[in-house]
């Protein structure tokens, strides 16, 4: 029923997730019903694993035996049974000379254990993620006494403008490292060859679905690398500006069911058509 596309993957925040970081009923329809349909519908995003599993169940993809993407690509998750498929950590090391980095340029950092967020700081920024990950936020003494542990990934914060001078010192002081803008206040780091695209890659293997059978939809930069590697790639509305021209698609924004349009273009059309009739 559809043109020949067979994975939808979904970043969430800003794009899938409205401004009150909820599903709306017009997305949550079309995507169960291109789910029927057998389309595979796959959740990528920067979240921490434990921040993306109430909406990958609300979107029955346990039911449907599909995956998430967390970390921005580190993990990779079968939500038939929430097992890790594959995870790539960075390490100790990695994580305190990235806090020293972060120290040394005046900008804020946390990273991940399982259940937790860890920082020696809180700023208005750090509680932008507390609230939308609802995870517990564990703000320590001592950065590096406190995370003696593997780290998925790390996130340096502060304003944009900040960020923007601090993000070439990064790449140049990181250059085995993957760095990319979730949001204007959010520069991410992951291990080395990390990305969406990456471990969508790997996806595409497991599952044996084609890249050009894939639409990957997002806003941001962290989602650049899977929109420019699917089949199919597409911006909402709101995408970040200098994006704009680095997809095959712009939808609607994510205030305004862009991915249920999606839906209806590229994976329902012919079906949305004969309704029409």
């Amino acid at each position: 029923m559809n043109l020949g596309y067979k994975m939808l993957v979904l970043d969430m925040d800003d794009t899938l997730l409205t401004d009150d970081h909820i599903i709306s009923e017009k997305n949550k329809e079309m995507l169960l019903k291109a789910q029927d349909e057998g389309v595979m519908v796959v959740l990528a995003s920067g979240r921490p694993t434990p921040a993306m599993l109430s909406f990958a169940r609300e979107l029955e993809l346990d039911r449907y035996g599909s995956y998430i993407i967390s970390y921005n690509g580190g993990t990779l998750i079968d939500m038939a049974d929430e097992s890790v498929v594959y995870s790539q950590s960075l390490s100790v090391k990695n994580i305190h000379d990235l806090y020293d980095f972060a120290s040394h340029n005046g900008v804020d950092i946390i990273t991940y254990s399982s259940d937790s967020i860890y920082s020696e700081s809180h700023s208005k920024y750090i509680q932008v993620e507390i609230d939308i990950t609802k995870m517990h936020f564990d703000q320590v003494a001592d950065f590096k006494k406190a995370v003696d542990f593997d780290g998925v990934k790390c996130i340096m914060l502060e304003e944009p403008s900040k960020l923007q001078e601090v993000k070439p010192l990064l790449e140049e002081a990181f250059p085995e490292l993957s760095i990319s803008f979730s949001k204007p206040f959010f520069l991410e780091v992951t291990q080395t060859g990390i990305d969406k695209a990456a471990t969508l890659a790997r996806l595409s293997e497991i599952t044996g679905i084609k890249q050009e059978q894939i639409i990957a939809v997002g806003n941001a930069g962290n989602d650049l690398s899977m929109v420019e590697y699917a089949g199919l790639g597409v911006w909402v509305d709101n995408v970040t500006p200098e994006l704009r021209h680095k997809a095959d698609v712009i939808v609607a924004s994510n205030n305004d069911d862009g991915v249920a349009e999606v839906v209806e273009k590229f994976l329902l059309k012919k079906e949305m058509q004969l309704e029409e009739m």
